[in-house]
């Protein structure tokens, strides 16, 4: 087996959310590790971890982050359900394709590219599905347009020599969430359930989703047929949308959700609101939007069986071990909610 042991590790978003778990592994590990992103993080510093500035976008700053490097986990990305095309765009597949030009210049050895499931998701369940689902005709929210677009120029590149995987990880969770968990906890008073509640999701606690994308490098190391290949990673264990939702909240020290609004009403006030949003020019994200209505009435699970196989991706912590920690790491932040 080839030794991944002591490589020069890019890791772009660094600082973010899965991007700090894969620096942290990647330092326990005994590797040199810097990070692209456009600002500078003190905690990475503290790491050791070289930091180079810049915008995926631009670029000279991505191929001074990429020269000399072996390794690229290609983490950053505009997230977001609203907001510009152009913005979007210029993030996520500009960006991934400034990435892959600059991997191809520096002869990078392996290119781990973090994408996601909303890429197939055409609006309908997804229950068990693989890697050979289709993307859809159209969507209806520019982030998965555009990670899209990114995902295929990462398979078009490896058909053309880079060696490269693109992982799927659905709903990351954790201790350090700075996006789904903090979401849900703001909104705790207002949110309400969307459709009859059975549908069930995928979600990957953040030490699982770090595992991966290492578990991925060194796959694609000793095996250099898998690369171009895509793959699902998650909990491996499918549950009730909305019962993650109020164990969340749970962790959080807030009541569960007692309020339900219909699919269709759902929609329809994302529609509406989309439209004013537009017409008026109102800064902000809408509450609720086509897309949104949809991710929160559906099923939307994996089949990740060629994770398995291929990468050996097994989720170490459970979800249940999970939110122990994570509640545990919001008392510890202070971010418990006392209600009467």
């Amino acid at each position: 087996m080839t030794s991944t042991i002591g490589k020069k590790c890019l890791v772009t978003g660094g600082g973010g959310f899965l991007g700090k778990a894969i620096v942290q592994r990647l330092i326990g590990r005994g590797d040199k590790v810097r990070s692209f992103s456009r600002k500078f993080y003190p905690d990475l510093k503290e790491m050791g971890v070289e930091q180079v500035p810049g915008d995926l976008s631009d670029a000279r700053s991505v191929i001074k982050a990429v020269t000399g490097m072996d390794t690229v986990y290609h983490v950053a990305a505009k997230p977001g359900v609203w907001g510009k095309y152009a913005d979007f765009y210029r993030t996520n597949a500009q960006g991934t394709n400034n990435i892959i030009d600059a991997c191809r210049c520096s002869r990078v050895s392996a290119f781990v590219h973090t994408s996601s499931p909303s890429v197939v998701f055409d609006g309908s369940s997804m229950e068990g599905v693989d890697e050979s689902a289709p993307y859809p005709a159209s969507y209806c929210a520019h982030y998965p347009r555009t990670k899209a677009m990114a995902e295929q120029a990462v398979v078009s590149a490896a058909r053309n020599g880079l060696p490269a995987i693109i992982l799927r990880p659905h709903l990351i969770w954790g201790p350090g969430d700075n996006h789904l968990v903090p979401r849900i906890l703001a909104r705790a008073n207002k949110l309400r359930q969307v459709g009859g509640g059975e549908n069930r999701v995928d979600t990957i606690y953040i030490d699982n989703a770090a595992e991966a994308h290492i578990n991925a490098e060194e796959a694609l190391r000793n095996t250099p047929a898998l690369s171009g290949n895509i793959y699902f990673i998650s909990q491996d264990d499918p549950i009730r949308l909305w019962d993650m939702v109020n164990r969340i909240l749970a962790a959080g020290g807030y009541p569960q959700i007692t309020g339900t609004v219909s699919t269709r009403a759902a929609w329809v006030a994302g529609a509406l609101l989309e439209l004013i949003y537009k017409t008026l020019g109102i800064r902000g994200e809408p509450i609720m939007t086509r897309f949104v209505a949809k991710e929160l009435a559906t099923s939307h699970w994996f089949d990740i069986s060629a994770a398995k196989r291929d990468l050996g991706y097994r989720p170490k912590i459970s979800t249940a071990e999970g939110l122990e920690r994570l509640s545990g790491w919001l008392k510890e932040k202070g971010l418990i909610y006392h209600y009467e």
